[in-house]
């Protein structure tokens, strides 16, 4: 961008405009992912709307890349592109409530934390993830599945519209009404066609949960994932747990002795009477005696962020996904190889439940492909050390390519990597690909928004 561009841009929007000279710029380009290395050419950190549409307007005249940040925690770093500029909307965090409809407008630039927070006081929650620093933005847009998923659905089930600048630099707000094929595809179809401002959704009642995590030693994989795989499916809805393969960290509320040791482990969360928690997981004790059971009443924004100081911003992170709608015993042999061999202490392997209340929606009432999904899986390689990132990409690669034959194909968007291609992304929208290329044709036609795991226009 040469500086005239810039200048242009300075005077033109509210917030700042952070160029490679400036101070903050070196700060300012890092991401939740420390293995991601970019340099765009400018920051636009967007006050408001109207900000996003000027620079939407300056970038698409420019014929400059465009990417967009909201949360910043992209696994890939797709909110960054080198020698272009990345939409910051990070100013844009604010939340309302409005208790009486039970729902919460959210700035595009929120975190979780901040809407958790929000709407808390109120003893309501609409689902989202599992960690609070994550952006609310790109979590709904890829679909969304948390504690809540199983009672409540998915994050984007509960979206009631969305404001969004186009790529010709105009403003529209998408809902049932208005809009509806774009509401459509911005339900699980990605960063693909605008850049939402503002994000309007369903609350429900959730104050104090039951929360819970079991862990059994690794080497009882075969016998606790045979028993979850059967138990959490037939588990009433109040109940959600995903399972996880881990090292235990030397943090509370694990016992010291347990401290560096591999295990396979499932976190819950109950969201009916949290007095009886104890009660309804008794059954842990059905696959092999835990080497650790805790389970306690807790504040849901307790829970939301109860991982976040185990796993901050700047570690290294190497990730991949997969559906799954069963795991049959050649899987958990799989995992218990992998499970046995977690080459660092942060490195892991979850299955999130995408069951219950998500499979209530029907399959074409939203771009999110996969409706018969029981569980979305995640591969992920984590370490602080930059000199770890090639093992902690091969084990993923490895662990992901050995278990892919038993999945369904495709991956939940949000945690497809760095690599993907672009089968990887058909295959992730089954069915709905063709009809999100002809909404993508509609609103996007010249694919300004392609820094994303991009969806093409379809061909005019």
């Amino acid at each position: 961008m040469d500086s005239a561009a810039l200048d242009a841009m300075k005077t033109s929007l509210r917030g700042p405009v952070i160029g490679p000279r400036d101070a903050e710029y070196e700060r300012t380009r890092s991401v939740y992912n420390a293995m991601i290395d970019k340099r765009p050419a400018a920051f636009v950190r967007c006050a408001d709307a109207a900000d996003v549409m000027a620079a939407v307007n300056h970038v698409r005249d420019s014929g400059l890349e465009l990417a967009v940040r909201g949360g910043g925690h992209s696994g890939p770093g797709l909110c960054l592109v080198d020698d272009g500029v990345t939409v910051d909307l990070s100013p844009m965090r604010w939340v309302r409530v409005d208790p009486v409809a039970r729902t919460a407008q959210v700035g595009g630039g929120s975190q979780l934390r901040d809407l958790d927070h929000a709407t808390h006081g109120f003893g309501l929650a609409t689902p989202t993830g599992i960690v609070s620093m994550t952006g609310v933005g790109g979590l709904t847009l890829g679909g969304g599945h948390g504690y809540l998923t199983r009672k409540y659905g998915l994050t984007m089930d509960n979206l009631i519209a969305a404001d969004v600048v186009l790529a010709d630099g105009s403003f529209v707000t998408a809902d049932e009404s208005h809009h509806p094929d774009l509401f459509w595809a911005l339900r699980g179809g990605g960063g693909n066609f605008g850049v939402v401002t503002a994000f309007t959704y369903r609350l429900h009642p959730v104050d104090t949960v039951g929360a819970g995590i079991t862990v059994w030693p690794v080497d009882h994989t075969r016998e606790v994932l045979g028993w979850y795989r059967e138990f959490l499916p037939q588990a009433p809805e109040d109940v959600y747990g995903f399972f996880a393969l881990l090292t235990v960290p030397p943090a509370p509320p694990f016992p010291e002795d347990l401290h560096g040791h591999k295990m396979c482990a499932v976190v819950w969360c109950h969201t009916g009477d949290p007095e009886r928690t104890g009660d309804v997981l008794a059954v842990v004790d059905e696959p092999a005696r835990p080497a650790f059971h805790f389970t306690a009443p807790m504040p849901y924004t307790a829970l939301q962020s109860m991982f976040d100081e185990l796993i901050p911003t700047g570690y290294q992170w190497y990730w991949r996904g997969d559906f799954f709608d069963r795991i049959p015993d050649a899987a958990v042999d799989v995992h218990l190889k992998y499970g046995e061999n977690l080459p660092t202490p942060l490195s892991l392997m979850h299955l999130y439940p995408v069951d219950a209340a998500a499979h209530r929606v029907a399959p074409d009432d939203t771009a999110w492909g996969y409706r018969d999904a029981v569980w979305s899986g995640v591969f992920a390689g984590v370490d602080p050390d930059p000199a770890n990132a090639e093992v902690l990409r091969q084990w993923c690669v490895d662990y992901w390519e050995e278990s892919h034959p038993y999945s369904m194909g495709g991956s939940y968007v949000n945690f497809m990597g760095q690599d993907e291609r672009q089968d990887r992304v058909r295959a992730t929208y089954r069915g709905h690909y063709d009809r999100l290329a002809q909404v993508k044709r509609t609103y996007d036609p010249d694919n300004l928004f392609h820094a994303n795991q991009n969806i093409e226009p379809a061909p005019g």
